[in-house]
């Protein structure tokens, strides 16, 4: 399945947030080189098999080793058996050092890649208080649903909000329409299905949709959802729209009622992008998407067109 993988660059190979990515020294490579702390972004995390103690243990000697306190971006891959421990003790060993990472502003919490566990196998837990002990944190995001947790917060300087899953729970959905951004530019949320836990409805979606705690909010993904047509629906009249630059509703299952819902709605001519990749509309209606953009200037993705199986729809990443 072809689907964007931070994960798997947070294993070494790339870049993210525009560092290059360096792993946390373990006990047999103390001698190799390290960057400078603020130069890259460091990644913490064990093999497949390995345990929380052996998480902690590479952990806190990254503490040890590396000034921490320079320390700007922090990926946390497999902190033990993600597929049945979930990630609190991650959690708080990050909260308990927090007065150690003064200069933090991008941290990735679940890295993991498909080889190591499928999206909906990781098991996560409530991520409320890495906002409250970071409070200068500026981008978060966080691979998973299954057990994850976010009440509603206050956050003056997160502009970056993303969650990866195959499911959703329907109370980080409300945890995140209930919390004050002020500063959120980018808000993105792989809603998943309801096998994997992705129950949330467009209720819980409401204080997003309206984006009255959302002032600076310039793209919105509401993505990967089997009730697609109906975010659609909802999307054409939000008052949050009128603000955005970039809108994703794509990954999902999406179809002709959803587009036609869109076309028939506000206007999105002020949008330099709407992403509908991975979708299920009709070539009449693809056409009619193409010719109600032509000219204006936006960049519509129309890409992966999917044809239903036996009138059943498919998101992109759901197991």
């Amino acid at each position: 399945m072809d689907y964007p993988d931070h994960a798997d660059d947070s294993l070494g190979k790339g870049t993210y947030a525009g560092l290059p990515i360096a792993h946390a020294p373990g006990g047999d490579d103390g001698s190799r080189e390290l960057p400078a702390p603020e130069a890259a972004a460091w990644r913490i995390g064990v093999g497949w098999d390995g345990g929380r103690g052996e998480f902690e243990e590479r952990f806190l000697r990254f503490f040890r080793v590396v000034d921490t306190t320079k320390v700007a971006a922090l990926i946390i891959g497999n902190w033990g058996s993600a597929y049945e421990s979930d990630s609190s003790e991650a959690v708080r060993l990050l909260t308990e050092h927090a007065e150690r990472l003064p200069a933090l502003r991008t941290l990735y919490l679940g890295a993991i890649s498909r080889e190591e566990a499928e999206i909906s196998w990781i098991q996560q837990s409530d991520v409320t208080p890495l906002l409250t002990a970071f409070p200068l944190l500026e981008r978060l995001e966080v691979r998973g649903g299954s057990g994850l947790g976010l009440s509603p917060v206050r956050h003056e300087h997160l502009k970056d909000l993303t969650v990866e899953s195959g499911g959703l729970p329907a109370r980080v959905v409300r945890g995140v329409a209930e919390s004050t951004f002020p500063a959120l530019e980018h808000l993105e949320l792989w809603l998943g299905v309801d096998e994997y836990g992705g129950d949330a409805t467009l209720a819980d979606m409401a204080g997003i949709l309206s984006g009255e705690r959302l002032p600076a909010l310039r793209h919105l993904g509401l993505q990967n959802s089997e009730i697609q047509d109906e975010i659609a629906a909802a999307v054409a009249s939000a008052p949050v729209v009128a603000r955005l630059e970039t809108l994703a509703l794509s990954m999902g299952a999406l179809g002709d009622e959803g587009a036609e819902a869109l076309l028939s709605g506000q206007p999105l001519t002020h949008l330099r992008r709407l992403d509908l990749y991975h979708h299920y509309l009709t070539d009449p209606m693809v056409a009619r998407v193409k010719e109600a953009f032509a000219g204006s200037g936006v960049e519509v993705d129309l890409s992966e067109q999917e044809e239903p199986d036996d009138e059943w729809r498919y998101v992109a990443v759901s197991e």
